[in-house]
């Protein structure tokens, strides 16, 4: 098998089925979506991070779940239900601070006050 150039008419066909393949945009979706990597990308994981944008019931859950489970840890004393609220306030504290946020932004943006 050589590793020199294409003929002229393959290099043509070649080229012709790269552009139909750039063109298809749910094979580009798949492609992009399917791309592994063995280590997470840290700007990327906090670009996730910082564009989440919860639902008021799921921040409404989380806080239900967290108040139940701090009054479950101070009548039981269970170190698994301590340690479930210990994992679970953080995310619901994350959650109410982005749907402020959001709120903040929303309510911040005036059209008559950019120009």
């Amino acid at each position: 098998m050589s590793i020199g150039r294409l003929p002229e008419n393959e290099q043509r066909i070649l080229d012709e089925m790269e552009r139909a393949l750039r063109r298809d945009r749910r094979l580009d979706r798949r492609l992009r979506t399917l791309r592994l990597s063995r280590r997470p990308d840290p700007a990327r994981l906090l670009a996730r991070l910082g564009s989440y944008r919860p639902r008021v019931w799921t921040v409404a859950v989380l806080l239900a779940v967290s108040v139940g489970l701090m009054v479950a840890g101070i009548v039981t004393s269970e170190p698994g239900v301590i340690w479930a609220f210990a994992v679970i306030w953080p995310l619901a504290l994350f959650a109410v601070f982005r749907l402020m946020c959001r709120g903040a932004g929303a309510e911040g943006e005036h059209p008559e006050s950019s120009g």
